[in-house]
């Protein structure tokens, strides 16, 4: 039956981003607005609503391990193993534009968390690697997260106000389709990725407690990677459809989402209180973030070689994980 369930929970997803991607790209269109900019918010929030709902409920009940585990590793995975699935599926051209501001502001974001919470770990003792998981060395604050979330509303307004007067972007292979419609399919697209998100979840994590799986594990692994579904699925989708700006945008507006509204709004609720496992969770994502962006940067675009690097990267990641 979890197996089924399971099963069940893809298939919803997948039609669910189907929905997803033709409502907002069908909206982009009618109301003249850049495909990126859906893709960075309207999508990226739609499609992080599983690591919201995972990272809220962790906080409410004293779970920070999960909430931040989910975070780290649904970034890490959106990062090297979507973008490397659509960059091996077609090679992904990346406008200055997103170089210079989303990119950056993905990269500064993490580079400014790892150096609030690990700045004394890194210089101080550090417990030995069997505490890791236990020993917490730094924990982020109620003011820490309203600062996270102010950054997030800053960049959401700075996006906005940059896409003003700009409709010189193609609609090429777009469905036209009318708005009370478009919004009935995000409606509809939203509903079932959290549903299918929240179903393959559970059922996932259900098979990996059976086989013997540390919680820290699955948070970080089968946790992050299933709520990092619908995510997947709509890049995936988008891509196969033409549809660069909205699978690229939903990547990185959903990993400064989870970083910056999804932990800002935990850490309100209850202290994010971080091992040194999840420093070093938080380092690997750093340099991940770094190596992708320098990718991006070369050339303007993320082509096939480099797409099979960054999955081996993830590969190398959890590898790590796991033997640890």
């Amino acid at each position: 039956m979890t197996i089924i369930f399971l099963m069940v929970g893809f298939a919803l997803l997948v039609k669910g981003a189907n929905y997803f991607v033709d409502g907002s790209a069908a909206l982009a269109k009618n109301f003249r607005v850049n495909p990126l900019i859906i893709g960075l918010t309207i999508v990226a929030c739609g499609t992080s609503a599983p690591e919201l709902a995972v990272s809220l409920s962790a906080a409410a009940e004293g779970s920070s391990e999960i909430a931040l585990s989910n975070i780290i590793g649904s970034n890490t995975f959106n990062l090297l193993g979507i973008l490397g699935i659509c960059a091996v599926m077609s090679p992904i051209i990346v406008e200055k534009t997103i170089i210079k501001r989303d990119f950056a502001v993905t990269t500064i974001s993490t580079v400014l968390l790892f150096v609030g919470i690990a700045g004394f770990t890194i210089v101080g003792k550090i417990p030995a690697i069997g505490d890791i998981t236990t020993k917490n060395v730094a924990r982020i604050s109620g003011l820490g997260g309203a600062m996270l979330l102010g950054g997030y509303v800053m960049y959401i307004i700075y996006i906005f106000m940059k896409a003003q007067g700009k409709e010189d972007e193609e609609y090429e292979g777009v469905k036209t389709i009318p708005n009370k419609k478009c919004v009935l399919y995000l409606i509809a697209g939203v509903i079932m990725i959290i549903l299918g998100g929240k179903t393959v979840v559970n059922s996932a994590k259900a098979l990996a407690l059976m086989a013997g799986m540390s919680e820290t594990l699955i948070g970080l692994t089968i946790v992050a990677i299933g709520t990092s579904l619908p995510e997947l699925v709509t890049s995936v989708v988008a891509t196969r459809k033409g549809q660069i700006g909205i699978a690229l945008g939903n990547v990185l507006g959903s990993n400064i989402f989870n970083l910056l509204f999804i932990l800002g709004v935990s850490a309100i609720i209850t202290p994010i209180y971080v091992n040194v496992a999840s420093v070093y969770d938080l380092f690997i994502l750093l340099i991940v973030t770094i190596i992708t962006w320098l990718f991006a940067f070369t050339e303007h675009k993320l082509n096939k070689t480099e797409g099979v690097i960054m999955l081996v990267m993830y590969g190398l990641a959890m590898a790590y994980a796991i033997i640890r």
